[in-house]
């Protein structure tokens, strides 16, 4: 018997498992066209939508405060025991971005985030 070890090769460790087409939830939707965009902003929608739970593959890293990090639990637990929702962390700043994110879509100049960013 040998003793030597055998080890997956490096491709075996790197190789893409699975149909990627069936990763995501929701399926791509296609680009809308002028007529569909000049409508959107006629009817004042914002057509910005967090992405929910699929699997992500990008990363961002984001520091916060101590204080920060606490309002985000308290609001996360909060959720939990008024409205019976089980989210993480992740899932309550990609809502809270994707609404920051409309809300300037629709009023630019005007908009919460610009007048927050103009306070400090």
């Amino acid at each position: 018997m040998p003793r030597r070890v055998s080890l997956p090769a490096a491709d075996d460790l790197f190789r893409k498992t699975g149909d990627q087409s069936r990763v995501r939830a929701v399926p791509d939707s296609p680009e809308p066209d002028d007529a569909q965009a000049d409508a959107d902003a006629d009817a004042g929608t914002a057509t910005r939508k967090p992405s929910g739970r699929v699997r992500h593959d990008e990363k961002m890293t984001v520091y916060v405060t101590s204080d920060e990090l606490l309002d985000l639990e308290h609001t996360r637990l909060m959720l939990r025991r008024h409205q019976g929702m089980a989210i993480d962390r992740g899932r309550l700043v990609r809502e809270a971005v994707a609404m920051v994110l409309a809300d300037y879509e629709e009023h630019g100049d005007e908009s919460a985030l610009v007048r927050r960013l103009i306070e400090e």
